[in-house]
């Protein structure tokens, strides 16, 4: 029987690897410019990280995380999101006695047994920020705008930000309350997800994405007529700040984000283009994992983004995912002794820092050419038996097919294509 790839997983072949690595690069350029520095966290966990950070009743912790007992009776779980890992290697490794306020951010694989979708698998690559230390809201401000610049350079045009405040452990108890009076009456109507959620976390009701629920919920109380004093000063910062910063939202007074941690502000990124689970990423404040961790009182924000979401959404806005990568030259050659030249020739250039290739099949030099175009290569050096009689070269220039013949050294074809 032929052995097929896992469902919900996917190859990333190297054209679309290219694509990958342009947002990648995109993406680290602009979170130093941003004072983030990159952290790299295990890919797999004690299951326990994951039920007191993510939360024992979101539908991460309930029915997605990949969780098994190793060699040495250990519940161990890959991770699904990235937050309590770095959460948990800020305090292991005493980053706050060295530095209290403190900007990461990661990259990486993560995994989720959920229905594979458009852009959405079961393995996916995230990326994160987790800016640490403040309780300022010019920290919530700058990683909402961090978040829009980062989505912008890697080539998504049409972002909406929803924005909502959830409250804290002040204030948050007499709007569950209210919630949850509201919504007793209406609970045989609701799905068996948000009956279980109703006892567990009332609050996940808010973020199920059935009609039937979504309908049953549209009159219902809203987090930001609840808040505290502070919660609401707090709220009303961030939201002058990202108008003063030019910086347009929506307030939804529904989004609570699918995890538990969350507390005060709360965002997602949201792309029009795609189907109705529309958000390319999100984020918020969770200002009590840390001393739920066993740490210091510490505030924290962060927010992640799916890859493949974001280069789906740049897809069908028909914008251009990257340019394509270019070949400094491609070297042709004609019988067995140019191919060997060509062979010596082509580690001479890459030594100059030049991206080559070269022709391994022997092929026609018709099929080399067309190789080179597919590849790409901005130039061509052709090696035939009457250029090397004469210690000459021709040199081809792919743009416009034009062409000289110039002398056979390193130097001189470096110095043609540089």
């Amino acid at each position: 029987m032929e052995i097929r790839k896992i469902k919900g997983t996917k190859d990333i072949l190297p054209d679309e690897t290219e694509i990958f690595l342009a947002a990648e690069k995109v993406l680290r350029e602009t979170m130093i410019k941003y004072g983030y520095r990159e952290i790299r966290i295990p890919t797999f966990e004690q299951t326990e990280l994951f039920k007191k950070g993510t939360g024992v009743s979101t539908d991460i912790v309930t029915q997605q995380m990949y969780s098994f007992t190793d060699r040495g009776e250990r519940n161990i779980s890959l991770r699904p999101e990235g937050t309590p890992s770095v959460v948990r290697a800020y305090l292991e490794n005493n980053l706050h006695k060295k530095r209290l306020f403190q900007k990461f951010f990661y990259y990486g694989r993560m995994f989720r047994q959920e229905s594979p979708q458009s852009g959405r698998l079961r393995e996916f690559n995230q990326f994160g920020i987790e800016s640490i230390g403040s309780l300022s809201p010019q920290i919530d401000a700058e990683t909402i705008i961090l978040g829009l610049e980062v989505l912008r350079n890697i080539g998504l045009k049409r972002i909406e930000i929803h924005l909502n405040s959830i409250g804290c452990d002040k204030c948050r108890p007499s709007y569950k309350k209210s919630l949850k009076e509201y919504l007793k009456p209406k609970l045989n109507i609701l799905c068996n997800d948000c009956k279980r959620r109703f006892n567990a976390n009332i609050l996940r009701v808010l973020d199920c994405k059935r009609e039937t629920c979504r309908k049953e919920l549209q009159n219902s109380p809203v987090s930001i007529d609840y808040l505290c004093d502070e919660c609401k000063n707090h709220f009303s910062k961030v939201k002058e700040l990202l108008q003063k910063s030019n910086v347009s939202f929506t307030l939804n007074p529904y989004l609570v984000r699918g995890l538990d941690y969350y507390t005060k502000t709360v965002y997602e990124f949201i792309s029009p283009v795609l189907s109705a689970q529309d958000a390319v990423g999100g984020g918020g404040r969770y200002d009590r994992m840390i001393e739920l961790f066993g740490g210091p009182p510490i505030p924290a924000i962060g927010f992640a983004c799916g890859m493949e979401r974001i280069l789906l959404a740049v897809e069908k806005e028909g914008g251009e995912k990257r340019k394509k990568e270019k070949l400094d030259c491609y070297i042709a050659t004609m019988d067995d002794k140019t191919d060997e030249e060509g062979f010596l020739l082509l580690n001479n250039l890459r030594e100059k820092g030049l991206s080559c290739e070269k022709d391994f099949l022997n092929r026609s030099l018709k099929a080399q050419m067309k190789d080179a175009n597919r590849l790409g290569a901005d130039f061509v050096v052709i090696i035939g038996p009457e250029e090397m009689e004469k210690n000459e070269i021709t040199i081809r220039m792919m743009s416009d097919s034009s062409q000289k013949r110039i002398e056979f050294s390193v130097d001189a074809i470096v110095k043609e294509i540089r």
